[in-house]
């Protein structure tokens, strides 16, 4: 039975809802000028190109006041994790938090989605009393771990290997700097100069957030301001439970795979399953991952519960039930989360144990927005898409003019066929949101030639709507340097959804400059490389979407002509036959009726 009746009333409001617009209107400006002030205040080219980076306001307790809606929501969706763990730490120390302080946190076990997302927080204060929290995160280059760079670690056998961890370390105390932990952070951290100069930048950019802050509640007053985040948060909540009770209620199941190390002889490490069961009740949600693969100890491959696991959760349900094309500009708050439950059996690679390592744990965590996704294509398919294709990120790095040098590539997967329009192509999915890096940006800084950058040919699946197609990138090494790899869908193709084909995987090859061809598999470890080497990098193809042979023949002529797929292709898998540029119309209805 529907449980619509279910939802909760509407109560009445705290403030009038003129005011409480422009109060959210002013929240949300403050966290979208942070990220611009962050973007251009800093270095590397993940933060300033990349946005990969969050901003967010909470209040005094963690609770999410408002996030810069242009940032990847892996970076600001965790902020309210990180504030309750730097509070949780610091009770336990014995400390409080004081004006003029400055927090670092990147515990993955307190909050933070892995360790490089490092995260600078600027208390609030109104007349000596605390009122909120103003907080930056961001990817950084290096984070001091056993090999070059901040992904592409992928064989770190704890969390003490992935690199330096700080645990609520204030960095200013009560105004004043502590030049000792700069001191450390520059001599432990690899291409220091960039990482610290975009450390520094986070800093100014939570200053410049609290200080608007304080600014709007000295304007309209605290409780004006707290009651009008209060409804904010009530109306996030309603829109979120009506959004569910429309579901019919049941349990909607899907599993799928990620690679995990497929060149290993153990098979404890590969073909490693991700299993989501939704239950639907009323205006509530259960997001159980019970059947999910046992925790990886000794592999970076696990997905932190608060950080990771979580968002890609809440960010995919919203992202589906709440569709802004529809409902608009909804704000981003804790209330679109209060009737979501997940339950995730300690010590799977969806809730591990410390100090297992987690470094990795992108991929995963996206293939697990992905089969939420899945399942829940069985109560709303056509609010979903079909299979994406996942991401890749590479970590170049060398030695050049005895200066080290790291390089971040985060290399795009593609959307799966939907309703109605087809899937995305070669773009960053679900829970990443990260843009590319110019090749201007790439070849005018790094030792490095992109001979290519295009999209896959005759690689689209079949579906009524085609799948997105991935990728194909080639790097050349223009010095000796070296790479290591984080990436996933060598071995499992995405899905296809109603009868669409499933989507292609990837593919990673490393040519050598003498020319011998080496196939690798979705994560390589610390690989050195000489001038003349050469890395291609083919992306995934998202799934296919609906009966192909539903599709108008105009369309599949148009994806032959633009190289999506081929004429053979055209005429197995749509049933049109192509000759030269046009339809053969006979010959198709013969095909389309066998």
């Amino acid at each position: 039975m529907n449980a619509a009746t279910d939802v909760r009333p509407e109560r009445s409001s705290r403030v009038d809802p003129v005011t409480g617009a422009v109060i959210q209107g002013a929240l949300e400006s403050i966290a979208v000028e942070m990220g611009h002030k962050l973007m251009r205040m800093s270095y590397s080219s993940i933060i300033r190109e990349s946005e990969d980076f969050g901003t967010a306001l909470t209040d005094a307790t963690g609770r999410q006041l408002c996030e810069c809606k242009m940032s990847t929501p892996l970076q600001s969706g965790p902020i309210p994790g990180y504030i309750r763990g730097i509070l949780k730490e610091l009770a336990a120390r014995g400390e409080t938090v004081e004006p003029g302080d400055v927090i670092m946190h990147n515990d993955p076990y307190g909050g933070a989605s892995h360790g490089p997302d490092v995260a600078f927080v600027v208390p609030v204060f109104l007349d000596g009393t605390l009122i909120g929290f103003s907080a930056t995160t961001a990817h950084h280059l290096d984070i001091g771990a056993q090999t070059p760079g901040s992904t592409g670690i992928v064989d770190a056998v704890d969390t003490y290997a992935e690199g330096l961890q700080f645990k609520a370390i204030k960095v200013i105390e009560r105004g004043r700097r502590n030049e000792q932990v700069w001191k450390l952070l520059r001599a432990n951290i690899r291409a220091s100069a960039l990482v610290v100069g975009d450390m520094e930048a986070q800093v100014r950019t939570s200053e410049i957030g609290a200080e608007r802050f304080l600014a709007l509640v000295r304007h309209y007053g605290l409780k004006t301001v707290m009651d009008a985040f209060e409804d904010l948060l009530d109306y996030s909540e309603r829109l979120m439970r009506k959004a569910i009770a429309d579901l019919p209620d049941g349990q909607y199941s899907a599993l799928t795979h990620i690679d995990g190390y497929l060149d290993d002889p153990d098979p404890a490490y590969r073909d490693l399953p991700i299993k989501v069961t939704l239950t639907v009740e009323g205006d509530t949600i259960t997001v159980d991952l019970t059947g999910t693969a046992p925790q990886v100890s000794d592999r970076p491959i696990n997905m932190p519960l608060v950080g990771t696991v979580d968002i890609a959760i809440w960010l995919t349900l919203r992202s589906i039930l709440l569709d802004s094309i529809v409902y608009g500009s909804i704000p981003q708050n804790e209330g679109l989360t209060r009737p979501i439950r997940i339950v995730a059996p300690r010590g799977s690679l969806a809730n591990p144990i410390f100090p297992a390592p987690v470094i990795a744990r992108f991929c995963p965590g996206n293939q697990l927005a992905d089969t939420v996704m899945k399942a829940l294509a069985q109560a709303v398919p056509a609010q979903v898409s079909a299979g994406i294709g996942n991401l890749r990120v590479i970590a170049f790095s060398g030695i050049e003019n005895e200066r080290q040098w790291v390089h971040m590539e985060i290399l795009e997967g593609s959307y799966g066929g939907r309703f109605r329009s087809d899937g995305m192509d070669a773009v960053d999915t679900l829970f990443a949101n990260t843009r590319n890096n110019p090749i201007e940006d790439i070849e005018s800084h790094l030792p490095i030639r992109v001979e290519r950058y295009q999209l896959r040919d005759h690689a689209a699946a079949a579906g009524r709507t085609r799948g997105g197609v991935g990728s194909v990138r080639e790097f050349t090494f223009l010095a000796d340097g070296a790479f290591s790899v984080e990436g996933d869908g060598h071995k499992f193709e995405p899905w296809g959804h109603d009868g669409g084909g499933a989507g292609r995987t990837a593919s990673l090859r490393f040519v050598h400059a003498r020319g011998e061809i080496e196939h690798l598999p979705s994560k390589v470890r610390f690989h050195k490389t000489r001038k003349g080497d050469r890395l291609i990098s083919e992306g995934p193809c998202g799934g296919g979407y609906g009966n192909p042979f539903e599709r108008d023949p105009d369309q599949v002529l148009g994806d032959v002509l633009e190289g999506f797929i081929d004429a053979e292709g055209a005429a197995r898998d749509y049933g049109v036959a192509i000759v030269g540029q046009a339809i053969d119309r006979a010959a198709t209805a013969k095909l389309r009726a066998a």
